[in-house]
């Protein structure tokens, strides 16, 4: 094969921008369905520690607090030690955390273990993102992105019901067992297949901005999450999110001052990165993240079904995931990010408020065409802002972008539970209950879709031509651009 064929550079190029998407996504899924699938499993594994569910949380807050902190390192470290070889770490150590959790003897090993995964998680996240925006030519980023996608949309809706079945007819140590031949299997397949970019420029490490900024996020995931529960934590909860707040606002001020920040900006000045992902991004996203949190919840206190048939009812859910997968690439090139997410937008906001009108006495078929029609919407919707956000970042940006994206994804998950629990609180105080009901629910879902609205509409702020590139069929032969990505798709 000639070491000059364009055309065989192109195609080695296409190959690796599909083997390396799947690969990651891979390890994605590991990580989302075992932050999903843990919940259901508290009250067993606090039984067999002798502790209380409400001391298990902890194991939650520990994974979260750990992600907060480490997150916005991720950028620095996959510069400093390579992008390949950080991310197979992070899944290395996912594993083995994996290991530990299921081997804990006692609630403070199964903690500690718990803030393990969580540091891993931090860094695969982001860097996983960087791995394949650094190997992917941009005109195949909807197909490599989208596939990366896919697991923050089934992991959830799976978690449940899984986590559900293994601790009810197995014990809870294999939910953290079954990740070990997928993390053994994982790793083999990053360090055989994901190429060795070339190394980045050693910048000196940020440490101001790095405890600034995560103080800043811990502070405000704890504060949401402190709102969240009783009313006797508003006043702490309040505190520690402004806290954050402020916290937050000192790291952008030292960001933009310092000459090496570890919080780099760059990407927060391309209009399409701040709608996508910082602005409307994220409304839509405290949407999309509230609904699996709020139907299960009401599929079990509003209809009385049991845990294990609540999750099975998000199955529904999840086939309409999966369903508009398939047609999620056609439909932006056809039509446009910017339309996409505004229609679609509003179809979605549509029927995430109709899941709310879901009533037990509802044929099975109609409430079935409701949660399907509210997965495939919400499958768009998160695709195409997710891809579009990078559609427009220049390489030397790119780094930035995926840190600052994934501190998004945390504030936004924190952000969806206080808003779904807050809506429920406000609805039960405003008629005088003591405890939820279905009623509490309907309010919830309907201004979760009255936001969705608001994110729809926001997004019109994008220009009509957004995301253009990353959405033509393929690209042109003789394309610098694409020549250019296919020839550094390794080497960058």
């Amino acid at each position: 094969m000639p070491a000059d064929d364009p055309d065989a550079e192109v195609n080695a190029a296409d190959a690796t921008s599909r083997r390396v998407p799947t690969i990651v996504a891979a390890a994605f899924f590991m990580e989302t369905l075992d932050a999903s699938i843990i919940v259901t499993a508290l009250p067993s594994i606090a039984h067999s520690f002798g502790a209380t569910t409400l001391a298990l949380s902890l194991g939650i807050s520990a994974y979260l607090v750990a992600v907060a902190v480490l997150v916005p390192a991720a950028g620095w470290v996959s510069e400093r030690w390579g992008a390949r070889n950080v991310f197979a770490a992070a899944v290395g150590l996912f594993t083995l955390a994996s290991l530990l959790c299921g081997l804990s003897p006692n609630l403070g090993a199964f903690i500690a273990a718990r803030a393990l995964q969580g540091a891993a998680a931090a860094f695969m996240s982001p860097v996983g993102r960087l791995v394949v925006l650094r190997t992917t030519p941009r005109h195949r980023l909807i197909e490599a992105l989208g596939m990366i996608v896919w697991p923050a949309l089934i992991g959830p809706v799976v978690g449940p019901p899984l986590g559900g079945l293994i601790s009810t007819y197995a014990s809870w140590r294999w939910i953290f067992f079954i990740n070990l031949p997928v993390g053994a299997i994982g790793l083999w397949l990053v360090l055989r297949y994901i190429p060795q970019p070339a190394a980045g420029a050693r910048r000196p490490f940020d440490g101001i901005g790095f405890t600034l900024t995560g103080l800043a996020l811990v502070a405000l995931i704890e504060g949401l999450s402190l709102l969240a529960e009783a009313r006797g934590s508003a006043l702490a909860g309040g505190a520690l999110a402004l806290a954050g707040v402020v916290l937050g606002a000192l790291a952008l001020r030292h960001a933009r001052r310092h000459p090496h920040p570890l919080l780099e900006l760059e990407a927060a000045r391309d209009a399409t990165f701040v709608i996508s992902t910082l602005s409307a991004g994220l409304v839509s996203r405290i949407a999309i993240q509230a609904t699996p949190f709020l139907l299960p919840l009401m599929f079990q206190i509003g209809f009385g079904r049991n845990a294990f048939e609540a999750g099975l009812m998000l199955l529904i859910y999840m086939a309409g995931n999966l369903s508009m997968k398939v047609a999620t690439t056609a439909a932006l090139r056809r039509w446009g990010f910017r339309r996409v997410i505004v229609v679609n937008g509003l179809l979605s906001a549509a029927f995430i408020a109709g899941c709310g009108l879901i009533a037990p006495g509802w044929p099975p078929l109609l409430a079935g065409a409701v949660l399907f029609a509210a997965g495939l919407t919400r499958s768009m919707q998160f695709t195409a802002t997710n891809t579009l956000a990078f559609a427009e970042i220049p390489a030397s940006a790119r780094a930035g972008a995926t840190t600052l994206a994934a501190m998004a994804s945390q504030v936004g998950a924190a952000l969806a539970v206080a808003y779904a629990t807050l809506a429920l609180a406000a609805s039960r105080d405003l008629r005088g209950g003591g405890g939820l009901a279905l009623i509490d629910f309907r309010v919830a879902l309907v201004s979760s879709g009255a936001l969705m609205a608001l994110a729809a509409l926001w997004s019109l702020r994008l220009h009509r031509d957004a995301g253009a590139e990353a959405s033509r069929p393929s690209a042109r032969a003789g394309d610098p651009d694409a020549a250019d990505q296919a020839s550094t798709a390794g080497s960058r």
